[in-house]
């Protein structure tokens, strides 16, 4: 093969034209910065599908777990839903029914044990005629025998 240019050839050509037999720097270049946008959409998809974790993390244990696995379901099906529905439970504060309840039943509880002892104390001392009008106030209206 001749080594002498066509006539009809441009005599000058652009860098992104490689020679036969060198390195495409342009393929390179844009390899490169492919893989680099890849991972940086990839963080950024992994960041936003923790989001609601982050929001929930100072939240009841309950709530965190649920928010959690909410997100796990949503990366692994890629349904939108049910990221959304973590995020909301993230936003909303779920309120402690537990607690309160626990009091109540502690509190009846150490009524309960109060009134036992000191029926069980008084007992001895009444008559079932005083007994009847202590645990019924209709009854201790009325006159009661002697």
């Amino acid at each position: 093969m001749s080594e002498a240019m066509h006539p009809l050839a441009p005599h000058f050509l652009p860098g992104f034209i490689t020679a036969p037999g060198e390195t495409d720097v342009l393929f390179v270049g844009s390899v490169v910065a492919l893989v680099i946008i890849v991972l940086m959409i990839g963080s950024l998809y992994f960041w936003l599908h923790a989001l609601p974790e982050r929001m929930a993390h100072g939240a009841s244990n309950l709530q965190f777990q649920l928010v959690g696995v909410l997100s796990l379901l949503a990366l692994f099906t890629h349904n939108n839903a049910f990221w959304v529905a973590a995020l909301l439970l993230a936003f909303i504060p779920i309120p402690d029914f537990w607690t309160p309840l626990a009091n109540m039943a502690d509190s009846l509880a150490s009524m309960a044990n109060r009134r036992s002892h000191s029926v069980s104390s008084d007992a001895s001392s009444t008559s079932p005629a005083e007994d009847a009008a202590i645990s019924s106030p209709a009854l201790a209206s009325q006159p009661q025998p002697t």
